[in-house]
């Protein structure tokens, strides 16, 4: 073992130990990485910043952008008419939305794909008062393996078709994936629509589907009493002894930012308290109305009263990537930066007790934001959230549809026939839908999933000194110090039952990145192919169904569907 295959590896057991640790986001774990194998000689200084300009991380950022074209444009409007007839039948409206989510992430990164048909999904189940949690974990499923179909389907794709261009001079071309991808993409979509909905645990106290949006409807609200409102002086029991028919319920009381102890519900009701309430959206409005109180966010409201009819509310998902995680909600002052209210969280269909302004958001996390439409979107788009709710399409955009899925269309065709490469291709795309105004300037830069980008052009080059320091080879004859001589096919296991089983775990790029450099390796000490070695890393990546933990998506759904960690499994 030389010098620099040692620190490589033991650079790479760090990365792994902190990926798994969670601690700190895993694109600023990743550019750690390519910092520190820059500084211990391992990465050229020359060549670091090689992986931002890398044609994977360009693929996936056009992709991103003609994804939010689409959306724009009023594709999941497109679609929900498409479900509406078909959700009679649980199994009908799993396959179908399972199939449909399947079919577009083929052709549009996979998160995108179920942030576009989530609230589709959740429409029909509401609609049809079925749990969400039968139709959303198949929906993520669908919408993973359906990566697994062609290159631009999924990250691990396009890392896994440049790491073959590398090794034979020609990438994975857009349907080469397609044989073995397509068979385990129809093989998994069946089973989720005929089988493993089924298996999915559905908690009468999470999930009863019954409500608007099942228990996510219910939150943890707070109203502040004016001064010279009715209720002053009155005792929260004496309150709640007038609410028959509000359907609130008032779990604490704040004053001069300090909580009364327990429920507080002999206590004096004064001017400027803050009553927390857990209630519906609904219930929460007719509630503040009706007794002239106030709703307020996670900054304290020194605004005058307001008609709450001149404002929207939007239930968001706060996705893995976005900028709330890990952060309590006063630390965030949307209130002062967007305009907007964050008025009650919900956290795996279960309400968050508590006070709203202490609370630590993650993802998954179900939030009820209020503000002037806007304002509403503008916060959505900056702050990395996903609606819960089928938005509007204005007209002239909605009439572009078929504009931008021709962009689309042209792109793929050009990239397949060889007339341009696909990161060239697909950029062209994703300007020219700016150039038709579907997508804005801004949403140009916002929709691109920025730690995903970082941790492509941070871990790339630390991919590659895997390869040229021998440090591959070495974590080969670690795994399987006989690859040499055993069969093939138990070569080829290993590689994806590794592969697989660090997806679960890891980001799946990150895993395409580490494991690719492996493969190469496997296959020259087997004397076969490197294709069928590439492959299995390929789908292994994407394959991460076990946690939520494991990809985007199965964190994406967590808050919504109201499952628990170990619900996945199953």
């Amino acid at each position: 073992m030389t010098l620099d295959q040692a620190l490589l590896a033991g650079l790479v057991v760090v990365l792994f130990t902190l990926f798994l640790w969670g601690r700190w986001r895993y694109d600023l774990v990743a550019f750690f990485g390519l910092v520190a194998a820059v500084g211990l000689g391992l990465v050229p200084a020359s060549e670091a910043f090689l992986g931002f300009g890398h044609p994977a991380t360009v693929t996936v950022a056009a992709v991103l952008v003609i994804s939010a074209g689409l959306a724009n444009a009023g594709l999941p409007d497109a679609i929900g008419r498409l479900v509406a007839p078909l959700s009679r039948r649980v199994e009908t409206q799993v396959a179908a939305l399972s199939g449909i989510g399947g079919l577009l992430s083929g052709f549009m990164n996979n998160v995108g794909a179920l942030a576009l048909l989530m609230p589709v999904a959740i429409q029909t189940a509401v609609k049809t008062k079925r749990p969400v949690g039968i139709v959303l974990m198949p929906l993520a499923f669908g919408s993973i393996l359906g990566g697994l179909v062609t290159l631009i389907g999924t990250p691990p794709n396009v890392i896994i078709a440049t790491f073959r261009a590398q090794a034979t001079g020609t990438p994975f071309g857009l349907f080469d994936f397609t044989p073995v991808g397509g068979a385990v993409a129809v093989a998994g979509i069946l089973f989720v629509a005929t089988i493993g909905w089924r298996l999915i645990p559905v908690k009468s106290g999470r999930d009863s589907g019954a409500k608007k949006l099942v228990d996510i409807d219910d939150f943890i609200a707070e109203v502040r009493v004016p001064r010279g409102n009715a209720i002053v002086g009155k005792s929260v029991r004496e309150l709640e002894a007038e609410m028959d028919d509000h359907d609130v319920l008032i779990i604490g009381l704040v004053r001069r930012d300090q909580r009364l102890p327990g429920r507080a519900v002999n206590r004096e009701i004064r001017a400027s308290d803050i009553l927390i309430v857990e209630a519906g959206r609904e219930d929460l409005d007719k509630f503040a109305s009706d007794f002239r109180l106030r709703i307020v966010g996670a900054e304290a409201d020194k605004r005058q009263p307001r008609d709450v009819k001149e404002l929207s509310t939007m239930e968001v998902v706060v996705a893995p990537t976005s900028a709330l995680v890990g952060r309590e909600a006063e630390t965030l002052r949307i209130r002062s930066r967007y305009g907007v209210n964050l008025l009650g969280v919900s956290r795996r269909g279960e309400q968050v007790k508590g006070r709203i302004r202490s609370f630590r958001l993650g993802a998954g996390d179900v939030l009820l934001l209020e503000g002037e439409p806007d304002a509403v979107a503008e916060a959505v788009s900056r702050l990395g959230l996903l609606p819960l709710n089928v938005r509007d399409t204005p007209m002239g955009i909605r009439r572009k549809l078929p504009l931008s899925i021709a962009i689309f269309a042209t792109a793929i065709g050009v990239a397949v026939s060889g007339l341009a490469p696909f990161p060239i291709a697909l950029s062209a795309a994703a300007l020219l839908m700016v150039v038709f105004e579907v997508v804005t300037p801004r949403e140009l830069y916002t929709t691109v999933d920025w730690p995903v980008i970082v941790l492509l052009g941070a871990m790339i080059p630390v991919g590659g000194a895997l390869e040229t320091t021998g440090a591959a080879a070495l974590l080969v004859d670690t795994l399987m110090p006989e690859s040499a001589t055993i069969p093939a096919v138990a070569v080829l296991a290993v590689i994806l039952v590794v592969t697989m089983t660090l997806s679960d775990v890891l980001n799946n790029a990150a895993t395409a990145v580490i494991m690719a450099p492996i493969a190469m390796v496997a296959a020259e000490r087997s004397g076969n192919s490197p294709d069928p070695f590439l492959m299995a890393v390929a789908i292994g990546a994407s394959c991460a169904f076990l946690t939520p933990i494991g990809h985007q998506n199965n964190a994406l759904i967590m808050g919504p569907g109201g499952y628990a960690f170990g619900d996945y499994w199953r």
